[in-house]
């Protein structure tokens, strides 16, 4: 769970950085390396140079609508916008707007792309009309006064709207080399339709892109996303090269040409009970009126808890009637009643003969295929007329659209940085305080175009986690060596040092003493559940409890005696242990029923309930114990796992007085090879066992 949070706070500050931030400061775009035309809009000055306002008439038209005199400005979005960055905006609505410009240098399409882009900016809600750019072809007799719509130009580009109908242009014109008659081909206007709805409503800056490639291929991009591509052999209609072969001009079918596959057969005719009269559907004559049915009640009636409203005025309303409602009493119906109409079994239609194959059947007439007289074959239709002038020639029903970053190139990175210094810097400043309508991945990686630190945000922000979380996997708790000792009787040092100091023998002759008081427990069915549970509590040990630790009796391991182990018994844990001696005294209770996660005092080890069970059991039966009062002399020694058996008499004793502990003094080392004075001759060298029927310890 804590991976988890830690992860979506992380991906959470990376999109809050990817998305937000100060508004920029505007700097002026300049087009680095080779380019034909670069406009960012300077100065209001440097556009009066530069752009031209067309004063032609349109042909074919009224002479009030024939003039182009829409308004066009140099001026500053109306919202979002960047101190100092200027546009050029259509101003007029419904009238004809004209303007151009020339290229600093004619653009001729030789063996580099052709790149045109710009930005538009649509700042009110458009309805009807154009944001398109036409590049003039080069010619001696051009005037950019003059400039209309039949001005010749080689390319138009450009997104398009009226009503619902959504068009992305690319057109240009192509000469045919036989003719030399020019004629436009059209790219499918649309295909990339859909990704225009956003940019005629968001009211944002889009970039257009369109390149041209020496290969014949072309590519169209909003917001430098592919929307439209294909071969300038394939895909614009009609075909760059016409057909080698066409049908006859000068041939017509024949008057007797007979192209009919089945014909009537001429010989069948109409049954004498044909009757072509009889009507489709017919009253029901079987049905009757409903009771209850009211002939002279009215399915609807005025609405009699209506009210004339207080401001109807009869003579400019005229005379106020109610409104009519559902007549209460037609529960069953009202009005004329009307048999139900049925379908007619006598009904058959109009009799029409049967269709037979026709003898006289010719096939589909076609004409005669010629050779066509002006085929040709153009393999480069990239090679078009050069381009001398970039103009808008627009009519729209929605005002203040914007234009912005015209670009001419031949190299596609020129192009990529003019629009990172440009487009994109609108995009971010238009971006602040607002919801981005890209997705969170789409929004993540267009930050990282101007803030490339936030590539070791991200790297961050699913590293951490994914390393912490292997991290977690590899540190998985170990059991510990006492717990692992407890499990397998493994002996542990302490076991070995008191063995060798003189410890009371555990052997064969132990298991011969008696245990007074001690009960053998029976093996249950239950026995491997419930060593699972004494695993669980001996794999988790838990801490002391400090009134535990308090009963604990001084160190006697000084004294001549065997080391004595004290065991310090709670009456909580002995009554419960006497409530349910009678009913389940033996091992197979499991430990949580006793006294859930306590645990016994051995010395300064903590020893599981489940150890001492045995030791108990023999106080309960004893019944001597009281309070806080201390066993000794109980001495237990670790079987397997789970089997626990007393190792010397658990004789109850008066409360041992607490004594300051006694440092043990040094034993003599023996020269001989005698290790004990009660050493019998043979090569024993384990301490003397008693041979009398005494079983307490030394």
């Amino acid at each position: 769970m804590k991976l988890q949070i830690l992860l979506i706070l992380s991906i959470c500050v990376a999109y809050g950085l990817a998305t937000h931030g100060e508004v920029p400061e505007y700097v002026l775009p300049l087009a680095s390396g080779n380019y034909y035309f670069a406009e960012p809009f300077e100065s209001q000055s440097d556009f009066n140079k530069r752009w031209v306002v067309s004063k032609a008439m349109k042909e074919g038209v009224d002479e009030d609508i024939a003039k182009y005199d829409g308004e066009w400005s140099l001026e500053s979005a109306r919202e979002n916008g960047m101190e100092g960055d200027l546009g050029l905006v259509l101003k007029s609505k419904a009238k004809h707007h004209a303007i151009s410009s020339n290229l600093e240098d004619t653009f001729h399409f030789n063996e580099k792309p052709f790149i045109i882009q710009y930005d538009v900016k649509f700042q009110n809600d458009h309805d009807c009309g154009g944001a398109y750019v036409k590049l003039l072809t080069d010619q001696p007799n051009l005037s950019l006064n003059l400039f209309y719509d039949k001005t010749p130009y080689t390319i138009m580009f450009g997104p398009d709207k009226c009503g619902q109908d959504y068009k992305m242009h690319f057109i240009f014109r192509h000469r045919n080399p036989v003719t030399l008659e020019f004629e436009e081909k059209h790219s499918d206007p649309s295909v990339g339709a859909d990704d225009l709805k956003a940019l005629f409503k968001d009211k944002k800056s889009h970039l257009m892109t369109l390149i041209l490639r020496p290969d014949n291929t072309f590519e169209v991009s909003v917001d430098r996303k592919v929307v439209k591509s294909g071969s300038l052999l394939v895909d614009m209609t009609p075909a760059i090269n016409p057909p080698d072969e066409i049908d006859d001009p000068t041939e017509t079918k024949p008057t007797d040409w007979d192209e009919k596959k089945r014909i009537p057969d001429p010989e069948a005719e109409k049954p004498e009970d044909w009757d072509e009269d009889a009507p489709k559907e017919i009253d029901d004559e079987t049905a009757t009126k409903p009771d209850g049915w009211l002939d002279d009640e009215p399915q609807y009636i005025p609405d009699p808890n209506a009210e004339m409203p207080d401001d109807w005025d009869e003579e400019m309303d005229g005379e106020w009637e109610a409104p009519l409602i559902n007549n209460p009493l037609c529960t069953t119906g009202c009005g004329l009643w009307f048999r139900p109409r049925v379908p007619n079994p006598a009904y058959k239609g109009k009799w029409r003969a049967p269709l037979i194959d026709n003898e006289n059947y010719m096939g589909e007439w076609k004409p005669t295929r010629i050779s066509n007289p002006n085929y040709f074959n153009d393999p480069h239709p990239f090679k078009m007329t050069s381009i001398r002038a970039i103009g808008l020639e627009l009519w729209s029903m929605s005002n203040d659209i914007m234009f912005d970053n015209f670009l001419i190139t031949d190299d596609e990175t020129v192009a990529y940085n003019f629009a990172s210094d440009s487009w994109r810097l609108k995009k971010v400043a238009e971006g602040i305080g607002e919801p981005s309508p890209d997705s969170v991945v789409d929004a993540l990686v267009n930050a990282t175009e101007d803030k490339p630190w936030l590539w070791l945000v991200y790297a961050a922000a699913v590293i951490l986690p994914v390393v912490g979380l292997i991290a977690w996997l590899c540190s998985a708790p170990k059991k510990s060596q006492s717990a692992r000792r407890k499990k397998t009787d493994e002996p542990t040092p302490d076991d070995q040092t008191k063995a060798s100091e003189g410890a009371a023998d555990n052997g064969d002759d132990a298991d011969d003493e008696a245990v007074e008081g001690a009960e053998v427990e029976p093996e249950g069915e239950d026995d491997g559940e419930e060593e699972e549970e004494e695993e669980e509590l001996i794999d988790k040990p838990q801490s002391v409890d400090d009134d535990v630790k308090q009963d604990l009796p001084p160190d006697t391991s000084g004294t001549d005696s065997a080391p004595k182990k004290f065991v310090s018994v709670k009456s909580k844990i002995l009554e419960k242990y006497d409530k349910k001696s009678d009913s389940q005294p033996k091992r197979n209770r499991p430990v949580r029923n006793i006294v859930p996660n306590k645990w016994l005092i051995q010395e300064d080890n903590c020893i599981p309930l489940a150890y001492a069970r045995p030791i108990l059991a023999n106080a309960v039966h004893n019944k001597s114990a009281s309070d806080g009062e201390l066993l000794p002399n109980l001495e237990f020694e670790r079987g397997k796992f789970g089997d626990i058996s007393l190792a010397r008499s658990p004789s109850l004793a008066p409360p041992v007085q607490k004594k300051p502990k006694v440092k043990k003094p040094p034993q003599p080392k023996k020269t001989t090879g005698d290790t004990s004075p009660s050493k019998k001759t043979t090569g024993d060298t384990s301490p003397s066992k008693k041979t009398t029927g005494d079983t307490s310890p030394s």
